[in-house]
């Protein structure tokens, strides 16, 4: 596929995400549109993230990212649900369809769709003291602090259910451990596969638009001020530094 016609998809990907995040807090709480639009949101999330490898480390590259990130945590979300480990005792609903091995098809999808963007945006952010220690460390902090929107959303809208209330929205501290702990397994993974150059403009600008988004959502059509701190505060600076790394390696 041409670059020109890849770039031209990932835009148009990237379009249908925000309709979708701009349509979903409009919807019924729990209701089926809610539950589609949720599909949407995150198959676009994957496509314009896929797209933007694909320009970056090529499309053999790029598939090979894809389907190992996709493969490994649906591995570990089918773990996750028979044992706790390592998030805590959770389980799916069934609402979200279709599934494989009990899991469903968008949720390691999710994960491929924000790791490469975290990825880069730690690249970004950390400049020219960039290492792969420090990649895989902050990439996993990066794609943590974006589930600390996604766990919220989606587990008030019924998607999956904690065997235990915990203190953030219901949801057990443990859950982020085994986020920041299985970020870092994927960043690592992300180190061999798609090497990292200079940063990706369209990728650190995905993470970013993806915070700022969220962050507003949740102030101002969630009505949930803590949600909207917690995240925005976990994303936002991040965001901040990783645009500002990427200008300043365009004026070098």
């Amino acid at each position: 596929m041409p670059r020109s016609i890849a770039a031209f998809a990932g835009h148009a990907a990237a379009a249908a995400t925000a309709a979708g995040m701009i349509a979903f807090p409009l919807a019924r709480p729990g209701g089926e549109l809610r539950r589609h639009l949720s599909s949407v949101v995150v198959s676009g999330l994957a496509t314009t993230t896929t797209f933007a490898t694909a320009g970056r480390w090529g499309w053999a590259r790029g598939a090979i990212g894809g389907v190992v990130v996709s493969v490994a945590t649906s591995t570990v979300e089918r773990v996750g649900t028979a044992t706790g480990l390592p998030f805590g005792r959770y389980r799916y609903t069934g609402r979200l369809q279709p599934e494989v091995a009990g899991v469903p098809v968008i949720v390691p999808l999710a994960w491929w769709s924000m790791a490469v963007p975290a990825r880069e945006a730690a690249h970004a952010a950390l400049g020219r003291r960039s290492t792969r220690l420090g990649r895989v460390v902050l990439g996993a902090v990066a794609l943590t602090a974006w589930d600390l929107f996604l766990d919220p959303q989606m587990t008030a809208e019924g998607f999956w259910r904690w065997a235990r209330d915990g203190r953030y929205r219901g949801i057990p501290v443990t859950n982020f451990g085994g986020w920041v702990l299985t970020g870092a397994a994927v960043m690592a993974a992300l180190e061999a596969l798609l090497p990292p150059v200079e940063p990706d403009r369209a990728l650190v600008g995905e993470y970013a638009a993806m915070g700022l988004m969220e962050t507003v959502g949740f102030a101002a059509f969630f009505r949930d001020r803590l949600v909207a701190v917690v995240g925005g505060v976990a994303m936002l600076p991040l965001a901040a530094l990783a645009v500002a790394g990427v200008v300043r390696s365009g004026d070098g």
